[in-house]
């Protein structure tokens, strides 16, 4: 018996385009930071209409620099979700503030702004806004509270909210380029901002050498390597976001009898994680899903609030019980997206068993 082949979760989508911008970049012999990374800043920070932007060797590097741009420092409390990974923690940690983990709207895992206005306080410093899994987080009115946001887009690349696109509400946004964002430069990150000085701030602190005085700096920057990647891919961007959203919509008409509750679908967002909610045993399921050659995931490893054993946060807990992360990447095909559903409909018959 023949075995199908495995549908990964997630996957770069790369082709003799990127081959060639590498092939390019290799040959010119200028292989660190250059030209490739301006190139790069130039179109993100167009595609945004802001200012060019500050590459950086990762999202969280990025976030990190935005944080001190904004002079976030000891004695200061910077405001997230719990429902996030753990880079947004740990670029706060490397600031020296104090983490404030937010509670989360179960239903599409962005931040609770009724929770987020609970917990500010006189040292309240900057707030940490992430648009989960491509869909728009409520950032208009978390800036009308008056502190400085952070729009982690990490996951958004392209997402709108109300005509604009999500990165130019806050006063610095971040991206992320890890190998399975919306594109990639395997890793790789960037601050975007309409504020000449905070960019300026953050480039000067990116590197260290050839300064005229020994502040804090990091080597927190990018190659023309993966610029040149990040380029390429940069000019499929609209073809990877139709390719999404078509796949999703694949996905809506054949999920639509099956026992789980789709994503939201909001105009202005993208699907860079199709995630369902479902009752029952999220790790049974994607063992046995596995078993059928379907890689699923929970899209959120693990609350950050359970790291430190809180328990003041039932929107995380709840979404975190029922998240399902399905594959969606532009390599699937239709048959792929049926294959799954199949799949999951027998796993969710199984599991109510």
């Amino acid at each position: 018996m023949k075995r199908e082949k495995i549908i990964p979760h997630s996957r770069p989508s790369l082709d003799d385009e990127e081959i060639r911008a590498l092939q390019n970049v290799l040959s010119s012999g200028q292989i660190a930071q250059g030209p490739q990374i301006e190139n790069f800043e130039e179109k993100l920070g167009s595609f945004h209409d802001l200012l060019p932007g500050v590459a950086t060797s990762s999202g969280t590097t990025a976030l990190h620099l935005a944080l001190l741009a904004l002079g976030v420092g000891p004695g200061d409390e910077v405001l997230l979700p719990s429902y996030v990974c753990s880079a947004p923690l740990h670029a706060v940690y490397h600031s020296g503030a104090t983490p404030i983990l937010v509670d989360v709207d179960p239903t599409n895992g962005n931040i609770d702004t009724g929770d987020l206005t609970k917990r500010l306080t006189s040292k309240s410093k900057a707030i940490i806004v992430v648009h989960l899994f491509g869909l728009p987080a409520n950032v208009r009115e978390i800036t009308a509270l008056g502190l400085p946001v952070i729009e982690d887009c990490a996951q958004a690349l392209g997402a709108e909210l109300a005509g604009r696109k999500v990165g130019t509400f806050g006063r610095v946004a971040i991206c992320s380029f890890y190998a399975t964002k919306i594109i990639t430069t395997g890793e790789g990150g960037m601050l975007l901002s309409s504020d000449p000085d905070l960019l300026a701030r953050s480039r000067d602190r990116r590197d260290y050498d050839k300064k005229e005085d020994l502040r804090a700096r990091f080597n927190y920057k990018m190659t023309d390597l993966q610029a040149a990647l990040g380029c390429s891919q940069f000019q499929k961007l609209e073809s990877f976001l139709g390719q999404r959203e078509e796949l999703a919509r694949v996905y809506s008409e054949q999920l639509a009898t099956l026992p789980c509750t789709l994503p939201l679908a909001q105009e202005g967002r993208i699907y860079y994680r199709y995630v369902v909610s479902v009752e029952g045993n999220i790790p049974e399921l994607i063992h046995k899903l596995s078993i059928m050659g379907i890689e699923v995931a929970r899209p959120v490893y693990r609350p950050l609030h359970r790291y430190f054993d809180l328990e003041d946060y039932p929107g995380a807990e709840m979404a975190w019980k029922s998240h399902l992360s399905l594959p969606i990447h532009p390599s699937l095909t239709s048959q792929d997206v049926h294959r799954v559903c199949h799949a999951l409909q027998q796993a969710l018959k199984e599991n109510s068993q």
